[in-house]
């Protein structure tokens, strides 16, 4: 099957700080790169690098055709990425000595794209294929449900968190995908709790704790692995690329949750972001190694 993604595509400025920055105070920093990155990226890499065939459906300006050249070169098939006249969206990211990090974002042509193109693009799109969703692009509704009639299995990731954006496209989500901090955000505004949230599945991520599901009346439950981390920046997009891929290729979801944390373990063992995300085979190698 085929895993679509409408999804952000940024160039990531990265600098590297003491801590992070506090109101009104100017620090220097001690190390910057460049990057590609942008939660739809990063989630389209890592379900490529997973093994899964991945469709990326975004747009980039005059000043992005390398980072469309970088998610080919990645293995993410970028028929659907446009070039325009948008400057490419681009984000400000610091991170510090404990590897956490704070993050500016500037969208550009990545809420660019009309509802004609997603139609266009998601055309081939066929029913048990996957359709991957954030909230850095435009018309992400319209694209759900264009996607949901199609018999396409839709996985949202309700961030950057908009309680608006959430409701939008709640009614057509197969699998809604967020960190603790959002899913208490979302139960809190529509007071619930994650086991009734009027959706199929959640997956919720909880950093150094592990990850969440829930879904048909179960809770499974998987714990992060023990590593040392030097750039948290990607690892949710690493974990929800990667089992949204496991997946689409027919594992269940225990094998799923152990992979993607497994990759989202090794993922955080490196600076970067789309680049930083492991493939299968090292995966697979990194699993075997644990007792």
């Amino acid at each position: 099957m085929t895993v679509f993604n409408l999804g952000s595509i940024n160039a990531d400025h990265v600098y590297s700080v003491p801590h992070l920055p506090l109101p009104g105070e100017t620090l220097a920093a001690t190390g910057f790169s460049i990057g590609l990155g942008g939660k739809g990226t990063n989630q389209s890499v890592a379900a490529a690098r997973a093994g899964s065939d991945v469709f990326h459906i975004g747009a980039v300006g005059p000043d992005g055709v390398w980072a469309r050249e970088k998610l080919a070169e990645l293995g993410v098939n970028v028929d659907g990425v446009s070039q325009i006249q948008t400057p490419t969206g681009h984000a400000i990211i610091n991170v510090d000595a404990n590897a956490e990090n704070a993050i500016v974002l500037f969208p550009g042509a990545n809420v660019s794209l009309s509802e004609s193109e997603i139609s266009r693009a998601l055309e081939a799109g066929k029913a048990g294929d996957t359709l991957l969703l954030q909230n850095e692009t435009s018309h992400q509704a319209f694209a759900a449900e264009l996607a949901q009639k199609k018999g396409i299995r839709v996985v949202y990731s309700a961030a950057p968190f908009s309680i608006e954006a959430v409701r939008a496209v709640l009614p057509f989500v197969s699998m809604l995908a967020m960190n603790e901090g959002e899913a208490a955000q979302l139960c809190a505004a529509l007071g619930t709790n994650i086991e009734n949230l009027p959706v199929p599945e959640t997956l919720v991520t909880l950093g150094s704790k592990g990850a969440q599901w829930h879904g048909n009346g179960s809770n499974l439950n998987v714990e992060s692995f023990s590593v040392v981390p030097v750039d948290t920046t990607g690892a949710g997009d690493t974990f929800a690329g990667y089992f949204a891929a496991a997946r689409d290729q027919g594992a269940d979801v225990a094998q799923a949750l152990k992979l993607a944390s497994a990759a989202a373990a090794i993922k955080v063992t490196r600076a970067g972001a789309a680049e930083a995300i492991p493939a299968r085979v090292e995966v697979d190698v990194f699993l075997s190694q644990q007792s």
